[in-house]
């Protein structure tokens, strides 16, 4: 289910300026989430990115259940060209496309590069200026030969430990390693075409699942190495605060309610009507709460019961509560807040529907980043891309009915 939105076309404001990476050519030759990741954050801020996909299209599209939606949320913003990279005349294409980019993004596992001449220190030899960023299991290392999955370095980090309770570690809900992996691959990126305005020579970023999950995990190991005590699960965990829950109102809705602060305490007591809680000498201080917190939540929760998320909800806003609604992701297709800011703009797919689609979370000049291009088709871009780096119609014909490329593209 998707909103009513404007249509693509209809998009104003920063998709009709000068983004910061203009004039970039960034080469994407990768799938699933993390290089398709760091390539739309790429061509969200502007560049030129040009997914080599092959004959029959990047496999991401047709995944299935918890994978249905990976494509088309992390390939906005690209050209797609499809060659067959196992034929001399896929791979002699795409060299010469290399040799016109600034930037090459890949996430193949270890070796397949290499094995078809497209890793760094041959592709630097024919392009010095060129930025190449591989998206990995493990930076070097001895894992650096594995296979890795989100959902593996997550039980390797403590992430997973952390998040399910004892005994069952649980995986977060997203492909979060993927996306920030991507996201660490752009900012690497970016620095190294920083650098390049300086050097004239490009450089090797390689950003990777394991080493993002550690950085997530960072904090429970520094809490450890700060108070001896290793960090318990989530679901297990003695909290800082007190108040710092799930509570189920009326109705059965939940709601996350936190009050972390003296102030917000007496909020609390007041908008619950609990002068009672208030004046209680065993709750004076946030660490006196947290210590009574068996009871303490209980007694909440029971009032809580009996009142409805709509009338608390602006109470809790105007005295500065933290809380929030437990929503689903379906949900937040309606949510006021994204549709009123822009945060969900519409994005025409490759089979002509469009959808609604979160944005990158960040503004520039207060003008959020927008989808610029419907979501290619398979190699739809092939005979404009190859006629750019100097191909005849008759080469491209050529390569065409050679099932390196499948479509003629406009």
């Amino acid at each position: 289910m998707n909103p009513s939105v404007p249509s693509q076309a209809a998009a104003t404001g920063v998709a009709a300026q000068r983004l910061p990476l203009d004039g970039i050519r960034v080469i994407e030759l990768s799938h699933m989430v993390m290089g398709p990741t760091c390539g739309m954050i790429l061509g969200d801020l502007g560049a030129e990115v040009i997914k080599v996909e092959p004959p029959r299209g990047d496999g991401t599209r047709r995944l299935l259940g918890t994978g249905a939606g990976f494509f088309r949320t992390f390939n906005r913003n690209k050209k797609s060209i499809a060659l067959d990279l196992d034929s001399q005349a896929g791979l002699d294409a795409l060299h010469k496309l290399v040799d016109t980019a600034d930037v090459f993004v890949e996430n193949f596992k270890p070796g397949r590069m290499a094995s078809l001449g497209l890793d760094y220190e041959t592709l630097r030899k024919r392009n010095p200026k060129l930025i190449y960023v591989s998206h990995k299991g493990f930076l070097n290392g001895p894992y650096e030969h594995r296979l890795a999955l989100d959902e593996v370095v997550q039980m390797m980090a403590g992430l997973a430990y952390m998040t399910g309770p004892v005994g069952r570690p649980l995986r977060a809900g997203s492909s979060v390693n993927d996306i920030m992996g991507g996201m660490f691959g752009a900012i690497g990126v970016l620095a190294a075409l920083h650098e390049r305005h300086a050097t004239g020579t490009g450089k090797a970023v390689q950003s990777a699942l394991f080493e993002n999950c550690v950085l997530l995990s960072a904090q429970h190991m520094q809490q450890f190495a700060a108070t001896g005590v290793a960090a318990a699960p989530m679901p297990e965990r003695i909290s800082a605060w007190a108040v710092y829950d799930v509570f189920t109102l009326a109705g059965g809705e939940q709601m996350f309610i936190a009050a972390t602060g003296d102030g917000q305490w007496r909020a609390l007591c007041a908008i619950l009507d609990r002068p009672d809680l208030l004046a209680d000498a065993r709750l004076a201080t946030n660490n006196d709460r947290v210590l009574a917190r068996g009871w303490l939540l209980k007694t909440l929760g029971e009032t809580l019961a009996s009142l409805e998320g709509a009338a608390l909800e602006p109470q809790f806003e105007r005295d500065h509560i933290p809380f929030a609604s437990i929503t689903r992701p379906e949900d937040l297709f309606a949510d006021p807040h994204l549709i009123a800011s822009g945060g969900l703009a519409p994005l025409m797919l490759d089979d002509g529907s469009e959808t609604a689609m979160p944005l990158l979370p960040i503004s520039m000049d207060g003008e959020r980043l927008q989808p610029r291009r419907p979501i290619a088709k398979i190699g739809e871009h092939t005979s404009d891309v190859l006629r750019g780096i100097g191909y005849g119609d008759a080469e491209i014909a050529a390569l065409l009915a050679s099932g390196d490329a499948p479509q003629k593209a406009a």
